[in-house]
Protein backbone atom coordinates (compact mmCIF):
# COMPACT_ATOMS: atom_id res chain seq x y z
CA UNK A 1 0.00 0.00 0.00
CA UNK A 2 0.95 3.45 -0.94
CA UNK A 3 2.24 5.96 2.06
CA UNK A 4 -0.78 7.91 2.26
CA UNK A 5 0.17 12.14 3.66
CA UNK A 6 -2.70 13.81 4.75
CA UNK A 7 -1.76 17.48 5.69
CA UNK A 8 -5.81 18.58 6.68
CA UNK A 9 -8.03 16.83 8.69
CA UNK A 10 -10.50 16.03 6.10
CA UNK A 11 -7.89 14.50 4.34
CA UNK A 12 -6.99 12.28 7.58
CA UNK A 13 -10.77 10.92 8.18
CA UNK A 14 -10.71 10.02 4.11
CA UNK A 15 -7.22 8.08 4.55
CA UNK A 16 -8.23 5.70 7.51
CA UNK A 17 -8.78 2.05 7.06
CA UNK A 18 -10.66 -0.28 8.52
CA UNK A 19 -9.70 -2.29 11.62
CA UNK A 20 -7.53 -1.25 14.09
CA UNK A 21 -5.40 1.47 14.55
CA UNK A 22 -2.07 2.44 15.39
CA UNK A 23 -1.05 5.91 16.23
CA UNK A 24 2.32 7.07 16.50
CA UNK A 25 2.78 10.95 17.75
CA UNK A 26 5.85 12.61 16.76
CA UNK A 27 7.51 15.63 16.19
CA UNK A 28 9.61 14.35 12.93
CA UNK A 29 13.45 14.11 13.42
CA UNK A 30 12.77 11.11 13.27
CA UNK A 31 15.37 8.49 14.09
CA UNK A 32 15.82 4.75 15.31
CA UNK A 33 13.87 5.36 19.13
CA UNK A 34 10.38 5.97 16.25
CA UNK A 35 11.31 3.08 14.52
CA UNK A 36 10.82 1.07 17.09
CA UNK A 37 7.90 2.83 18.14
CA UNK A 38 6.12 2.14 14.68
CA UNK A 39 7.76 -1.64 14.71
CA UNK A 40 5.72 -2.03 18.10
CA UNK A 41 2.38 0.24 16.57
CA UNK A 42 2.85 -2.13 13.38
CA UNK A 43 2.08 -5.16 15.82
CA UNK A 44 -0.77 -3.97 17.80
CA UNK A 45 -2.80 -2.57 14.85
CA UNK A 46 -3.94 -3.35 11.27
CA UNK A 47 -3.15 0.79 10.41
CA UNK A 48 -0.46 2.85 11.51
CA UNK A 49 -0.53 6.31 11.39
CA UNK A 50 2.30 8.53 12.19
CA UNK A 51 1.82 12.27 13.11
CA UNK A 52 4.73 14.69 12.41
CA UNK A 53 4.04 17.75 14.10
CA UNK A 54 6.39 20.21 16.00
CA UNK A 55 3.72 21.39 18.74
CA UNK A 56 4.18 25.13 19.71
CA UNK A 57 2.16 24.53 22.27
CA UNK A 58 4.78 22.87 24.13
CA UNK A 59 7.59 24.98 23.76
CA UNK A 60 7.73 27.84 25.77
CA UNK A 61 9.31 31.61 25.03
CA UNK A 62 12.64 30.56 25.49
CA UNK A 63 12.92 27.19 23.86
CA UNK A 64 13.78 25.80 20.85
CA UNK A 65 10.73 25.82 19.16
CA UNK A 66 12.24 28.04 15.71
CA UNK A 67 14.88 25.83 15.98
CA UNK A 68 13.44 21.96 16.53
CA UNK A 69 14.51 20.30 13.61
CA UNK A 70 12.10 19.79 10.96
CA UNK A 71 12.93 17.28 8.20
CA UNK A 72 9.94 15.92 6.62
CA UNK A 73 11.52 14.82 3.25
CA UNK A 74 13.71 12.64 5.41
CA UNK A 75 10.76 11.57 8.01
CA UNK A 76 8.39 10.04 5.02
CA UNK A 77 11.11 7.81 3.36
CA UNK A 78 11.50 6.54 7.25
CA UNK A 79 8.02 5.88 7.46
CA UNK A 80 7.55 4.32 3.93
CA UNK A 81 10.72 2.06 4.78
CA UNK A 82 8.17 0.97 7.85
CA UNK A 83 5.68 0.29 6.03
CA UNK A 84 3.50 3.47 7.58
CA UNK A 85 0.08 3.80 6.07
CA UNK A 86 -0.93 7.37 7.09
CA UNK A 87 1.56 10.55 8.00
CA UNK A 88 -0.73 13.05 9.13
CA UNK A 89 1.24 16.30 9.15
CA UNK A 90 -0.89 19.29 9.65
CA UNK A 91 -0.06 23.21 10.08
CA UNK A 92 -0.47 24.84 13.02
CA UNK A 93 -3.15 26.74 11.69
CA UNK A 94 -5.14 23.54 10.81
CA UNK A 95 -4.37 22.50 14.17
CA UNK A 96 -5.48 25.43 16.13
CA UNK A 97 -8.13 27.21 15.53
CA UNK A 98 -6.99 30.96 15.84
CA UNK A 99 -9.70 31.62 18.51
CA UNK A 100 -8.80 28.65 20.54
CA UNK A 101 -9.74 28.30 24.09
CA UNK A 102 -9.55 25.42 25.57
CA UNK A 103 -6.98 23.48 26.89
CA UNK A 104 -5.86 20.61 28.82
CA UNK A 105 -4.55 21.01 32.23
CA UNK A 106 -2.05 18.47 33.27
CA UNK A 107 -2.40 19.04 37.15
CA UNK A 108 -0.36 18.52 39.49
CA UNK A 109 1.79 16.21 37.97
CA UNK A 110 2.40 18.71 35.43
CA UNK A 111 3.92 20.74 37.35
CA UNK A 112 7.01 19.04 39.25
CA UNK A 113 10.08 17.34 38.08
CA UNK A 114 10.19 18.21 34.07
CA UNK A 115 6.84 20.62 34.57
CA UNK A 116 8.71 22.34 37.17
CA UNK A 117 11.70 23.38 34.60
CA UNK A 118 9.18 23.97 31.78
CA UNK A 119 5.78 25.56 32.96
CA UNK A 120 2.68 25.05 30.94
CA UNK A 121 4.65 22.58 28.80
CA UNK A 122 2.39 19.28 29.88
CA UNK A 123 -0.75 21.14 29.12
CA UNK A 124 0.91 21.45 25.57
CA UNK A 125 1.56 18.22 25.06
CA UNK A 126 -1.62 16.55 26.28
CA UNK A 127 -3.98 19.24 24.47
CA UNK A 128 -2.31 18.29 20.93
CA UNK A 129 -2.48 14.24 21.98
CA UNK A 130 -5.65 15.04 23.23
CA UNK A 131 -6.88 16.53 19.46
CA UNK A 132 -4.84 13.60 18.00
CA UNK A 133 -6.72 10.89 19.65
CA UNK A 134 -10.30 12.66 18.65
CA UNK A 135 -8.30 13.14 15.05
CA UNK A 136 -7.22 9.89 14.28
CA UNK A 137 -9.18 7.95 16.56
CA UNK A 138 -6.45 5.19 17.49
CA UNK A 139 -7.17 2.03 19.11
CA UNK A 140 -3.84 2.03 20.42
CA UNK A 141 -1.26 4.84 20.82
CA UNK A 142 2.64 4.41 21.23
CA UNK A 143 4.99 6.53 22.90
CA UNK A 144 8.71 6.21 24.50
CA UNK A 145 9.83 5.54 28.00
CA UNK A 146 12.16 8.13 27.07
CA UNK A 147 9.46 10.99 28.06
CA UNK A 148 8.51 9.25 31.19
CA UNK A 149 6.27 11.88 32.57
CA UNK A 150 4.81 12.61 29.39
CA UNK A 151 3.72 9.02 28.80
CA UNK A 152 2.99 8.61 33.00
CA UNK A 153 0.81 11.72 32.06
CA UNK A 154 -1.08 10.78 28.83
CA UNK A 155 -1.82 7.34 31.12
CA UNK A 156 -3.48 9.92 33.26
CA UNK A 157 -5.34 11.35 31.31
CA UNK A 158 -6.44 8.31 29.22
CA UNK A 159 -7.77 7.20 32.89
CA UNK A 160 -9.16 10.37 34.30
CA UNK A 161 -11.02 11.34 30.58
CA UNK A 162 -11.90 7.58 29.90
CA UNK A 163 -10.57 8.25 26.76
CA UNK A 164 -11.20 4.75 24.17
CA UNK A 165 -7.32 4.63 23.69
CA UNK A 166 -4.52 1.54 24.65
CA UNK A 167 -1.29 2.98 25.73
CA UNK A 168 1.91 1.46 25.09
CA UNK A 169 4.99 2.48 26.15
CA UNK A 170 8.30 1.75 24.02
CA UNK A 171 12.16 0.89 25.91
CA UNK A 172 14.35 3.90 25.52
CA UNK A 173 16.78 3.35 22.14
CA UNK A 174 20.24 4.27 22.94
CA UNK A 175 23.03 4.43 20.76
CA UNK A 176 26.05 1.92 21.54
CA UNK A 177 27.76 4.20 23.86
CA UNK A 178 24.98 4.63 26.17
CA UNK A 179 23.53 8.31 24.79
CA UNK A 180 19.22 7.71 24.42
CA UNK A 181 18.57 9.19 20.79
CA UNK A 182 17.06 11.93 20.75
CA UNK A 183 16.14 14.49 17.90
CA UNK A 184 18.33 17.24 19.95
CA UNK A 185 21.46 14.69 19.51
CA UNK A 186 21.95 16.47 16.40
CA UNK A 187 23.32 19.79 18.14
CA UNK A 188 25.46 18.16 20.46
CA UNK A 189 29.15 18.82 19.09
CA UNK A 190 31.92 15.65 19.43
CA UNK A 191 33.05 17.14 22.94
CA UNK A 192 29.83 17.79 23.97
CA UNK A 193 28.36 14.56 23.01
CA UNK A 194 31.17 13.10 25.66
CA UNK A 195 30.04 14.88 27.91
CA UNK A 196 26.36 14.37 27.50
CA UNK A 197 27.32 10.36 28.32
CA UNK A 198 27.54 11.32 31.45
CA UNK A 199 23.79 11.26 31.79
CA UNK A 200 23.53 7.48 30.73
CA UNK A 201 26.74 6.55 33.08
CA UNK A 202 24.79 8.56 35.99
CA UNK A 203 21.78 6.27 35.40
CA UNK A 204 23.67 3.02 35.27
CA UNK A 205 25.69 3.77 38.13
CA UNK A 206 22.40 4.82 40.48
CA UNK A 207 20.48 1.66 39.17
CA UNK A 208 23.21 -0.92 40.84
CA UNK A 209 22.20 0.51 43.89
CA UNK A 210 19.00 -0.69 46.10
CA UNK A 211 17.49 2.18 48.19
CA UNK A 212 16.56 5.77 47.19
CA UNK A 213 19.61 7.69 49.25
CA UNK A 214 22.47 5.70 47.93
CA UNK A 215 20.54 5.59 44.45
CA UNK A 216 20.69 9.17 44.05
CA UNK A 217 23.63 9.73 46.05
CA UNK A 218 25.88 7.72 43.46
CA UNK A 219 24.13 9.15 40.40
CA UNK A 220 25.06 12.76 41.50
CA UNK A 221 28.55 11.88 42.03
CA UNK A 222 28.78 10.97 38.42
CA UNK A 223 27.53 13.93 37.17
CA UNK A 224 29.74 15.93 39.57
CA UNK A 225 32.43 14.27 37.66
CA UNK A 226 31.48 16.12 34.47
CA UNK A 227 32.22 19.21 35.92
CA UNK A 228 30.59 22.37 34.86
CA UNK A 229 30.24 21.78 31.59
CA UNK A 230 26.94 19.68 32.27
CA UNK A 231 24.80 21.87 33.90
CA UNK A 232 22.17 19.68 36.14
CA UNK A 233 18.56 20.59 35.86
CA UNK A 234 17.55 18.08 38.16
CA UNK A 235 18.16 14.44 39.47
CA UNK A 236 15.22 12.34 41.08
CA UNK A 237 13.94 9.08 41.72
CA UNK A 238 10.23 9.12 41.49
CA UNK A 239 7.37 6.65 41.29
CA UNK A 240 6.29 6.19 37.92
CA UNK A 241 2.61 6.34 38.45
CA UNK A 242 2.57 9.82 40.19
CA UNK A 243 5.60 11.50 39.69
CA UNK A 244 5.99 12.21 43.75
CA UNK A 245 9.71 11.44 45.31
CA UNK A 246 10.27 8.02 45.78
CA UNK A 247 10.61 7.76 50.46
CA UNK A 248 13.83 5.69 51.74
CA UNK A 249 10.99 2.92 52.36
CA UNK A 250 9.59 2.88 48.63
CA UNK A 251 9.33 -0.86 47.54
CA UNK A 252 8.22 -1.61 43.28
CA UNK A 253 8.46 0.38 40.50
CA UNK A 254 10.93 3.93 40.38
CA UNK A 255 11.87 6.35 38.07
CA UNK A 256 15.49 7.17 38.23
CA UNK A 257 15.01 10.69 35.82
CA UNK A 258 18.15 13.41 35.29
CA UNK A 259 17.93 16.64 32.76
CA UNK A 260 20.88 18.78 32.00
CA UNK A 261 22.13 21.16 30.05
CA UNK A 262 25.30 20.54 27.28
CA UNK A 263 25.91 23.34 25.84
CA UNK A 264 23.24 25.12 24.15
CA UNK A 265 21.33 21.45 24.31
CA UNK A 266 18.69 20.11 27.00
CA UNK A 267 18.73 16.41 27.12
CA UNK A 268 16.71 14.35 29.50
CA UNK A 269 17.09 10.66 29.85
CA UNK A 270 15.78 7.69 32.70
CA UNK A 271 15.97 4.41 33.81
CA UNK A 272 12.95 2.17 35.17
CA UNK A 273 13.95 0.36 38.74
CA UNK A 274 12.46 -2.10 40.99
CA UNK A 275 13.13 -1.65 44.09
CA UNK A 276 12.41 -4.41 46.99
CA UNK A 277 11.95 -3.40 50.94
CA UNK A 278 15.05 -3.78 53.01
Amino acid sequence: MELIVARHREDLVKARGEGAVALVPTMGALHEGHRSLIRLARERADHVVVSVFVNPLQFGPNEDFSRYPRTFDADLEVCRAEGVDVVFAPSAEDMYRPDRQVSVNAGHMGTVVEGASRPGHFDGVLTVVLKLFNLVRPDVAVFGQKDAQQLALIRRMVADLDLPVEIVGAPTVREPDGLALSSRNRYLSGDERTVALALSRALRAGAAESVPSAILATARSVLDAAGDRLGLDYLVLVDPATFAQARETHAGPAVLAVAARVGTTRLIDNVVLTLTPA
